[in-house]
């Protein structure tokens, strides 16, 4: 983790880039999110104190939406759609191949800080079902044979290499 004048000088950059207005509190958020992968207390304080916003109500906002994490991700987040459709089509055996094959239960981190494993309730792919999302792309009509091309190919980019 960063130092704690770090965080707030990241921060205090977000904030201003607001112009401190309470009513971004949520792209503030947003941005520290895309900044750290997570929100770190120390940056929910920092907004805290940089916007005289009570403490209670940053956290409240900060628990309330899903697309919040209070622990760290990895840089790749894996969303499984376990929605009505993608469960019909074997939404679940996707997830726990995914769990299988990444040694991580549903809402953990790898060990390398690769992959977050998450289950969602719906993507609104359901014509493509079963469905994962990771960095935003839709991999639709999924078997769990294709779970570790998908994978190498996300480890690929980590690495700054094409693969499939």
């Amino acid at each position: 983790m960063n130092s704690e004048n770090e965080v707030q000088a990241r921060v205090k950059k977000i904030v201003d880039k607001y112009d401190g207005d309470k009513s971004a509190l949520i792209a503030i958020l947003q941005d520290v999110q895309d900044e750290y992968r997570y929100l770190p207390k120390e940056a929910l304080v920092s907004i805290h104190q940089q916007m005289n916003i009570p403490m209670s109500r940053v956290y409240e906002v900060a628990t309330f939406y899903d697309a919040f994490s209070l622990k760290p991700q990895g840089r790749f987040v894996v969303e499984v759609c376990t929605g009505t459709a993608c469960h019909v089509q074997g939404g679940i055996n996707l997830l726990e191949s995914l769990e299988r094959d990444l040694h991580v239960k549903c809402g953990e981190t790898t060990q390398d800080n690769m992959f977050t494993l998450e289950r969602v309730g719906c993507l609104g792919c359901c014509s493509l079902a079963p469905v994962i999302r990771v960095e935003d792309e839709v991999h639709p009509y999924l078997t769990q044979d294709e779970i570790p091309r998908i994978l190498r190919t996300y480890m690929a980019k980590k690495h700054g290499r094409k693969r499939e």
